[in-house]
């Protein structure tokens, strides 16, 4: 059996994955008890996916009862810099580290797909394989495979690479010596619960997603509330701050996957550049990037955010065009970035001229708000 162990970890290096560690279903049994409870409280906010697949995430064997093993990958995706540098760029929109390449998922599901039909092909056993889109408890199986521990922040984080991993796994009916698992060692650091702009940790290893910003900019479908805009600042796309400040960065390295590198289009470019952005122009910039997936109007509702957060009064005469956009979210934004810029006179001028001619509710609130 540990032959076989050493043969897969040389076919998932080979494959490009930085760690390789092994499980068994039943080794995380107060996870789905922990996800309930998060989901009762209510604090995975609209992502209703996460209540539909909750009988299935909570328990591996629930997902394909005749596992045996589970083998857990890693893919290390460390930044080349720090990404916290970047907040104080405000004429630029901060997109998280990990969407500025490839999209990642079908990047790790090919090479799981690589080891794992190479051990269906060595041993006759069944495989599936899963990345983070499968109701899968990936973080939970991880620090059990010893791969890594849940940080205070909730997540993963390693010895050797920090926080910068991206998990994907694969489920067999070969069994396997399942690894040991890694502890905690956090000790008394509080640095990711103190950095977070929006008080998003109620407790240490409690996350509140309907205050963290990386839920805001890219899962939450509606309006951001107002309490989380200024905080927000230029994040246009996610936030890296709980994972960047971590001590254990220390040791992190740069990814060796080129195609995880920032692109040109993603390396927090300039919101002047954003806010042009039709639905063409938005598709075409981010194809093959998890940026796509927010669609155009959510994005520019972030992008109206870190404008009105910039302080660049340049900014104003492309903001006063969405002010008649097509979508509701980027008019009420809109609205919002031009109070934040303009002075009195200015708004109450251009509030005069539009506002009789919009009925939209969340569009009115923002008017009614006026310059603050």
């Amino acid at each position: 059996m540990s032959q076989l162990k050493d043969q897969i970890h040389d076919r998932a290096q080979e494959a490009g994955f930085d760690i390789v560690r092994f499980t068994t279903p039943d080794s995380i049994p107060i996870a789905g008890d922990r996800l309930m409870a998060f989901l009762a409280d209510g604090r995975h906010g609209d992502m209703e996916w996460m209540e539909t697949t909750a009988e299935r995430r909570r328990d591996p064997n629930s997902l394909w009862a005749e596992a045996r093993s589970v083998i857990v990958l890693g893919l290390n995706y460390g930044p080349e810099t720090d990404p916290m540098e970047s907040l104080s760029q405000t004429a630029n929109g901060i997109i998280s580290v990990y969407a500025q390449g490839k999209d990642y998922h079908e990047l790790i599901k090919k090479k799981l797909k690589q080891v794992a039909g190479w051990l269906h092909r060595e041993r006759g056993c069944e495989v599936k394989v899963f990345v983070d889109t499968a109701p899968v408890m990936e973080k939970p199986l991880a620090q059990a495979a010893g791969a890594g521990w849940q940080g205070k922040h909730t997540n993963l984080v390693s010895r050797e690479f920090g926080s910068w991993l991206f998990l994907g796994s694969i489920f067999t009916t070969e069994l396997l010596e399942p690894d040991a698992e890694e502890s905690d060692h956090c000790g008394g650091c509080r640095a990711c619960l103190d950095v977070c702009p929006t008080a998003a940790f109620p407790n240490a290893y409690e996350l509140d997603a309907r205050r963290c910003i990386s839920y805001l900019t890219i899962e939450h479908q509606g309006h951001i509330a107002l309490e989380f805009r200024k905080a927000i600042g230029n994040r246009v796309f996610g936030c890296d701050d709980c994972l960047a400040v971590c001590p254990w960065n220390k040791f992190a390295q740069k990814s060796r996957e080129a195609r995880l590198s920032a692109r040109a289009e993603t390396d927090n470019p300039p919101l002047a550049q954003l806010l042009s952005l039709d639905d063409a122009a938005f598709r075409t910039r981010f194809a093959g990037t998890p940026v796509k997936r927010t669609g155009r109007n959510r994005f520019l509702r972030n992008v109206l955010i870190a404008a009105g957060n910039s302080g660049d009064k340049t900014l104003l005469p492309t903001i006063e065009g969405l002010l008649v956009d097509e979508s509701e979210l980027v008019r009420a934004m809109a609205v919002w970035a031009c109070a934040q810029l303009m002075d009195a006179e200015d708004y109450s001028s251009i509030r005069s001229e539009l506002e009789p001619n919009e009925q939209d509710r969340n569009v009115q609130l923002e008017w009614q708000e006026g310059v603050t």
